[in-house]
């Protein structure tokens, strides 16, 4: 049972927190947040070939397809390449970066 003091504590606490429901998660984090995801997943092992990705439907970006149609093995088309792209660090670093290029991740974060 809840002790009636901590109750309305707590509601005294919720009463003075406005919510508000039009700020949205701002777009450099959601960058930060995905490279680091991808750099976690790399830790258990390769990522999925751009081959595979394209071949499972997915689009890559104009830099991954140049890696993709380069007569490379898949082990060096299973990296993270927005690792070393330009358009990762102006989205990690800016909330509206000009990056415009059809299926980049980091394009995508700034539209939602």
């Amino acid at each position: 049972m809840t002790n009636p003091k901590e109750e309305q504590n707590f509601r005294e606490l919720l009463s003075e927190t406005s919510l508000e429901t039009d700020r949205r998660t701002p777009s450099s984090l959601k960058a930060r947040l995905y490279s680091s995801l991808i750099r976690e997943q790399q830790k258990s092992g390769p990522l999925a070939s751009l081959d595979e990705t394209v071949s499972a439907g997915y689009g890559v970006c104009v830099f991954e397809k140049l890696v993709q149609i380069t007569p490379v093995g898949e082990e060096a088309k299973s990296h993270f390449f927005c690792q070393v792209c330009h358009a990762r660090v102006l989205a990690e670093t800016f909330d509206h970066p000009p990056i415009y290029w059809p299926y980049c991740p980091y394009v995508a974060f700034k539209q939602s």
